[in-house]
């Protein structure tokens, strides 16, 4: 397998290629909750970049539950002349493109002055940031009828306007994420009470969604591998909604972890014990190519915070897995959003030079960042930069500045064709052969 060969999904759609754009939150729309001018502009550029794969920022599929002010929303067809020019835009240079939808349950911004509705009536807890939130109240059997609907609804027109699939989102704490954990979930009804009760919510709406949409529409999940909440959704009741997903035969799922109260997605790890799986969820991949029925897993790979997942990804004893078994689609999220058109390049670039699709995909992560400088130093062996990272944070700014420089050195150098001949020149003084002239 390459990093650049197709992925044919159980729907029968093929994405071009094992690079995918990862939701990110872009907050862009304009004063209707529609994709605005800007956020066509974004995605063109994101287009420009070759990902197979590229999947917006989290759609609301009801405009009275937000995530915040600037969130899209899709609930009716009044302004779905935008979504279709969004759906061209992403689509335009031959990427598959996908819709995340999603309903944020008690993880609402209280300055947004809606009701919170939430499987039972639990409040965040996040100290002196949970007054920040609404207090939720437990959702009634009508109301949770009434959110499987707007699921089907907005999934029916986001296939009308031309999107080639969605993905549900089931991670981070959000909605239906908060049904999975027996911390959120306190309900005794068919909907609570045991694991199985508990995902039934996330199941239903899978096949709702799959049936009200045509062949060939992929539905996908994101879900978290835990909640890394003591008492919450653990890997194991992971696994268990994991088999169910590979039953109901989803085009592929998405591994996260964490929510607003435990932000694994963003913070550095608590331990050492989680610190792998916190990072980018390599173990847990593994384990799921073997028990998910068939799965397409997508592994994101967000910001580089943690030197020592670098320093894992190229010991020797890895090796085996760079092969991507565990992972058939990555998932690139802050090198596509700090540099949009430039992160597939510099995948590219990494891959050329050498490196294996997993270390491509780090290096062309941090280096997009302008971080490029102290981990690709680390990658290399150079253990004293690891007890220095405290000052390049301290001097991110300037990092930044050096991995632009950077950045439009080797772009010329692409553009040029030098960098071809510097990669010849350095394999032979390297490996000993003499280049092809």
């Amino acid at each position: 397998m390459s990093l650049f060969s197709p992925l044919a999904l159980p729907s029968g759609a093929i994405i071009r290629n094992r690079i995918a754009k990862a939701a990110m939150e872009e907050n862009m729309a304009d004063a209707d909750h529609a994709p605005s001018a800007a956020l066509l502009q974004l995605y063109q550029r994101w287009a420009d970049g070759g990902a197979g794969l590229i999947i917006t920022g989290n759609v609301m599929v009801d405009g009275r539950a937000m995530t915040g002010p600037g969130g899209v929303v899709l609930e009716d067809d009044r302004h779905l002349d935008r979504f279709i020019a969004w759906a061209e835009t992403a689509r335009s240079r031959g990427a598959q493109m996908w819709m995340q939808i999603n309903h944020p349950g008690r993880q609402m911004p209280a300055a947004l002055r809606q009701p919170a509705l939430a499987p039972s009536a639990v409040a965040l807890e996040m100290g002196a940031l949970s007054r920040q939130f609404a207090p939720p109240r437990a959702m009634t059997e009508a109301d949770i009828e009434e959110v499987i609907a707007r699921f089907i609804r907005s999934a029916e027109l986001a296939e009308r306007a031309g999107f080639s699939g969605v993905q549900i989102h089931a991670a981070h704490g959000y909605l239906l994420s908060q049904f999975l954990s027996p911390l959120t979930n306190l309900r005794t009804d068919a909907y609570g009470g045991t694991a199985g009760k508990r995902r039934r919510f996330l199941l239903e709406i899978v096949r709702a969604v799959r049936a009200a949409t045509r062949p060939g529409f992929a539905v996908a999940v994101k879900l978290n591998s835990a909640d890394f909440q003591r008492g919450g959704f653990s890997e194991d009741e992971s696994m268990q909604v994991v088999e169910a997903l590979g039953v109901e035969q989803i085009d592929l799922l998405e591994i996260s972890g964490g929510t607003y109260e435990a932000a694994a997605m963003f913070d550095e790890p608590k331990d050492a014990r989680t610190r792998g799986r916190e990072a980018f969820f390599l173990d847990y991949a593994d384990i799921l190519q073997r028990i998910g029925g068939g799965l397409v897993i997508l592994l994101g790979f967000a910001f580089i915070g943690q030197v020592t997942f670098l320093q894992r990804t190229i010991k020797p004893s890895w090796q085996p897995r760079m092969g991507l078994v565990g992972a058939p689609l990555l998932g690139v999220v802050f090198a596509l959003g700090w540099t949009p058109c430039i992160g597939p390049t510099m995948v590219a670039v990494f891959n050329l030079a050498g490196f294996d699709p997993v270390r491509a995909i780090v290096l062309a992560s941090v280096f997009c960042l302008g971080l490029g400088i102290p981990f690709v130093l680390v990658a290399l062996g150079f253990g004293w930069v690891s007890s220095s990272m405290a000052w390049a944070k301290r001097h991110v700014r300037a990092i930044n500045i050096v991995g632009g420089v950077l950045l439009i050195v080797v772009g010329v150098l692409l553009v040029t064709g030098l960098w071809n001949l510097m990669l010849s020149e350095f394999m032979a003084v390297i490996y000993g052969f003499q280049p092809a002239i």
